[in-house]
């Protein structure tokens, strides 16, 4: 599994543009890739893709994990330059046209064989669960319902290897001992704690950065 930040408040690799907000893309074995949320500006996104040799022509899915702008804000622009998906939004994100396919998630629900949604929590955020040989990878986009019930909703597909995305002020700094590893990226408030606290478990996010697994 390929896990590559398209999008996000700082960079890993040069020559790429940060901006506010956050994307990934996925590429898991067996399934379609995926663009997980289009961050806040599409013109970035899609600058961002061209240099790290991503085109929009190859991804077959996008998954939103909630529609705050800073995670839906490229999605216009990249549904001009292929608009042949099916785009995965929570039940409460309404008003999406121009894809193949609008799915609207409430409920737990199996994407793709062994790519999992944890269904729409406190009314806002979808996350997502990859089973890979190591345990779940688990995406969010900022944790809005709390990571505690991100990873509670997730655990039911697994033990958890990886967590990746925003964590906005999450402290309950404990929780992270159930995950092999952490990249928080984006929102997170508190990457400095972490990172200290957890050095073994500590990923660095950044757009460009590639996570293998």
């Amino acid at each position: 599994m390929k896990i590559t930040i398209v999008y996000d408040n700082t960079v890993y690799k040069q020559g790429l543009k940060s901006d506010w907000g956050f994307s990934c893309v996925v590429e898991a074995e067996h399934a379609p890739k995926i663009l997980f949320d289009t961050g806040a500006n599409g013109m970035i996104l899609l600058s961002n893709m061209k240099q790290l040799g991503i085109d929009p022509a190859s991804i077959e899915t996008i998954i939103i994990s909630h529609s705050h702008f800073d995670h839906t804000g490229g999605l216009s622009a990249f549904l001009n330059a292929n608009n042949e998906v099916d785009v995965y939004v929570p039940h409460s994100f309404r008003g999406l046209r121009g894809a193949r396919n609008v799915i609207h998630v409430s409920e737990p629900l199996e994407i793709h064989k062994n790519i999992f949604s944890t269904g729409e929590l406190s009314g806002i955020e979808q996350s997502i669960a990859i089973q890979s040989g190591k345990g779940l990878v688990v995406i969010d986009g900022c944790s809005h319902p709390g990571v505690g019930s991100i990873l509670e909703a997730a655990e039911k597909h697994g033990t958890i290897h990886f967590l990746i995305g925003g964590l906005h002020g999450f402290n309950d700094f404990e929780l992270l001992e159930k995950v092999d590893f952490v990249c928080p990226t984006h929102c997170t408030q508190h990457i400095q704690e972490i990172k200290n606290l957890y050095p073994e478990k500590y990923v660095e996010g950044g757009v460009g950065r590639i996570i293998e697994i």
